[in-house]
């Protein structure tokens, strides 16, 4: 039986796996992590001042970039932001060794969904091309957490936004995945838990859209019910091998 796809991309974060802690507690912790990082390489920073600017330009960033869909990195952040406190700033590699250390923190909360490496093994076995897409300020942060994830063996291409310069759900981060399996966008479906990353994006890029809903109860995806609509909706993943096996497009025109 012919299938209506040729590859199938996934999002990382609350698709393939999800964080098992309250953000906000993880991310103190981290930043701490992240400040003896800094003192330990020579910095003399005040705590609690640079903490809080630090907190706050990347909440700035945050939001700009889930406007503009253009990504810039964490580590540029950071190294603007000690670059106001100590003329010259310091070496790469001490903001580097910082932001490892704050990642730490939350990569230890990032769990592996209990379904993930079956349907990605059954999608292999049914001859699919497998891709990831994902949003993040990091790219060395999503790397560890693949590799932690045991991830890596599935996928012939992974596309980072911190790496690439664009967002979901810009097009050109679909493109660039399309590009690098030579497959038309007609030939691809986006699983995501986002609507207005993952679904639209899709859409906005000819991509088809299979939207998981397990961890999608989010104020992001509330708002956009009644105005984004995937083209097919699962609760998890072991439910896409059979869905994409029945999928039938409809007929051109």
């Amino acid at each position: 039986m012919k299938r209506s796809f040729d590859l199938v991309l996934f999002d990382l974060g609350s698709t393939l796996i999800y964080f098992d802690a309250p953000w906000p507690e993880v991310m103190a912790a981290g930043y701490t992590e992240l400040f003896q990082s800094l003192r330990a390489s020579g910095a003399d920073l005040p705590r609690g001042r640079f903490i809080a600017d630090f907190h706050e330009r990347l909440s700035a960033y945050y939001r700009e970039r889930d406007t503009e869909f253009i990504e810039y990195t964490t580590e540029s952040v950071l190294t603007r932001l000690i670059a106001e406190y100590i003329p010259g700033g310091l070496p790469q590699p001490a903001v580097r060794a910082a932001l490892d250390a704050l990642y730490a923190v939350t990569q230890s909360h990032w769990v592996l969904e209990e379904d993930a490496h079956d349907c990605l093994s059954r999608l292999r076995e049914m001859g699919y091309a497998l891709g990831l897409i994902s949003n993040a300020g990091d790219s060395r942060d999503v790397y560890r957490l693949i590799e932690k994830a045991r991830l890596t063996p599935f996928f012939s291409s992974v596309l980072i936004s911190a790496e690439v310069g664009y967002r979901k759900p810009h097009p050109k981060i679909f493109e660039l995945a399309l590009a690098a399996h030579r497959v038309r966008a007609d030939r691809a479906v986006m699983v995501g838990d986002t609507l207005g990353a993952d679904v639209l994006g899709a859409r906005n890029a000819g991509l088809a859209s299979i939207w998981i809903t397990r961890r999608a109860d989010t104020p992001d995806n509330r708002d956009h019910l009644d105005t984004i609509q995937p083209d097919r909706q699962v609760e998890t993943l072991r439910e896409i091998p059979g869905l994409l096996n029945k999928w039938k497009k409809k007929p051109a025109g």
